[in-house]
């Protein structure tokens, strides 16, 4: 059984190896790993149900985040981000740190919403990274705070796809994990703000404003600000009232928002052209997701996933505690979201035997992983960055050297977090 397992293990390592040699993307490597561990564990055949069931084992958390980007991209194209861009910065340019703090919340919406940093980088990155600039600040630094951000935004709540794969593994509900997950989050982004940003001049207005685009006339913080009062509404709705409120459930709670939205644009908007730019600029997370349920689906079915989980739940706690924060961003890095059911599974189930907290341990858990987005071979929100903000300097030396430090900060609170979950009970109620 277990030479069985390591088999196949090692036959899906050696062929996602072996197809990133020849520089197939991350999605087409985990499938054809996948479909080679199959044959192997099948003796020949195709398992083809099994691949058919795993890619559907996150159908609802594909819906979430292609429903919720569509909402992001209906405010962008209506002109509502740049109306809050231009706001704060009209408002606070004489006030610095009020100015960065109400930008840093500005960041954590777009990822928050959709559970992708890569989605912040592509609302509001270059907006958000032109007034950073006409404050004074270098363009190593601007490329690291709009990095960190937007990797804080990916694990903000309500959406934190790594929190939720790996509590759908484990059985366990997606349920307390707000109040964690936005205490570190916030904490993280705002650390990499004012550490980076926090000296410098006040904004450049005229400059800035003319960098900027400019909105409709007609926009205003009630057509900005109803639909997400809307979606705010539907989600509280079944807290407040559980036993009368219907399952609506995310998916369709953005769209209801997106409606809303649409209709208090101020301008006509080319509703079919925004989807579909959606759907294809989020093939990319859709594919992965998709693949990762197949890679799941089979290490299952062939054994591989319980010898991890058991080489896991072996290790000694001390050898866990002063590795994860290096283990996660790396395996992130790697395989991307792959890494929540994989690893994030057995090491729930490992600290709840211990004891733990699961849900403060997996929220802690939940912010480290997608500090591994500025790591290759995958790098998603890192090259989503430099190339959104045409970044010239050296990715390495210039780009990911100035974020170590505030990627370093939230490590440590993470970890901070899961060596004292007992005692941050507190903050599910616990």
């Amino acid at each position: 059984m277990f030479f069985h397992a390591g088999l196949i293990l090692a036959v899906i390592v050696v062929t996602f190896a072996v197809a990133k040699y020849f520089k197939l993307s991350v999605e087409l490597s985990m499938l054809l790993a996948a479909i080679v561990a199959g044959i192997v564990h099948a003796g020949g055949a195709i398992p083809v149900r099994h691949l058919v069931e795993g890619s559907f084992t996150y159908l609802d958390v594909c819906l979430i985040f292609i429903t919720a980007t569509f909402f992001m991209n209906l405010l962008k194209e209506s002109g509502g981000v740049a109306f809050m861009v231009r706001r704060i910065v009209t408002t606070f340019h004489k006030r610095r740190l009020l100015c960065l703090f109400f930008l840093t919340l500005v960041m954590l919406v777009p990822g928050a919403l959709t559970g992708a940093g890569a989605a912040t980088v592509l609302t509001v990155g270059t907006l958000v990274g032109t007034v950073l600039a006409y404050m004074g600040i270098s363009e190593n630094r601007v490329a690291a705070i709009i990095f960190v951000c937007a990797a804080m935004s990916a694990a903000a709540p309500p959406v934190n796809l790594w929190a939720m794969m790996a509590a759908a593994g484990s059985n366990m509900p997606y349920v307390g994990f707000f109040l964690p997950l936005l205490v570190l989050t916030v904490s993280g982004a705002l650390f990499a703000m004012f550490f980076l940003g926090g000296k410098g001049k006040t904004v450049e207005l005229e400059k800035a404003l003319k960098e900027l685009p400019t909105p409709h006339e007609k926009m205003n913080w009630l057509r900005v600000g109803i639909p997400f009062v809307v979606l705010i509404g539907l989600i509280m709705a079944g807290r407040i009232w559980p036993y009368s409120m219907p399952t609506v459930g995310l998916p369709l709670m953005f769209v209801i928002a997106s409606i809303s939205a649409i209709i208090l644009s101020p301008k006509k908007l080319q509703i079919l052209r925004i989807a579909t730019d959606t759907i294809h600029s989020l093939i990319p997370l859709v594919g992965i997701m998709i693949v990762v349920g197949i890679l799941i689906q089979i290490m299952a079915l062939s054994g591989a996933r319980g010898l991890i989980s058991l080489g896991v739940v072996t290790l000694p706690m001390w050898v866990l505690f002063s590795t994860l924060f290096l283990i996660l961003p790396i395996s992130e890095g790697l395989l991307q979201y792959a890494v929540a059911p994989l690893l994030g599974v057995p090491l729930i189930l490992l600290f709840n035997m211990k004891g733990m907290n699961p849900i403060i341990a997996l929220a802690a858990m939940a912010v480290m992983w997608p500090i591994g987005d500025i790591l290759p071979p995958t790098a998603v929100v890192g090259r989503a960055t430099v190339m959104e903000l045409k970044f010239k300097g050296h990715y390495y030396k210039d780009f990911l050297k100035t974020a170590l430090i505030p990627m370093g900060f939230v490590l440590l609170i993470t970890t901070l977090f899961l060596i004292l979950s007992n005692e941050l009970s507190f903050f599910v109620g616990g």
